[in-house]
């Protein structure tokens, strides 16, 4: 699903930067001095945020059409996975889903937070079992998390 809604991005912005731009940027010329015509610069702008959008999202697409569910572990935190950790220190608990950085899907809500796998945190968890604590280093200082309860994709799917 979440593959699906960057692709429908991706054809969006494919028919604005083919379509709709260039007839915006003909409309601004029509008007005469370029110099001096901010409708010509703003669509300019947004030709070149939509250009640099797209080749991002062809990229963190082609990352994630390379991430086959046969490679995620079932048994460890892993992409995809939703996983419940224990602070050492203050007994709070805290539930994560990791994500491919921003390619989150939904909103957060009070009760999960999306984390990048590439984010400090992700790092820490990747790979851990229920059980096992994980150390973060953070510039206040390192915190242990203890993984007290994990989903992994598989268990999501079969919900």
């Amino acid at each position: 699903m979440l593959e699906e809604l960057k692709q429908a991005e991706v054809e969006r912005l494919n028919h604005e930067i083919n379509f709709v731009l260039p007839k915006e940027i003909e409309k601004a010329r029509a008007h005469g001095d370029l110099r001096e015509n901010s409708e010509y610069k703003a669509a300019l702008e947004r030709q070149q945020f939509v250009t640099s959008r797209l080749s991002h999202l062809r990229l963190r697409l082609s990352k994630l059409s390379s991430v086959h569910e046969s490679d995620i572990p079932r048994d460890r935190v892993g992409f995809g996975s939703r996983v419940t950790v224990q602070d050492a220190e203050t007994k709070r608990k805290e539930t994560y889903a990791l994500t491919l950085g921003e390619f989150v899907e939904g909103d957060d809500d009070g009760d999960e937070m999306s984390v990048s796998m590439a984010s400090p945190l992700g790092k820490a968890l990747l790979g851990a079992k229920v059980g096992q604590t994980v150390a973060i280093s953070l510039p206040v200082g390192q915190r242990r998390l203890k993984v007290v309860d994990l989903e992994t994709v598989h268990d999501l799917a079969d919900k």
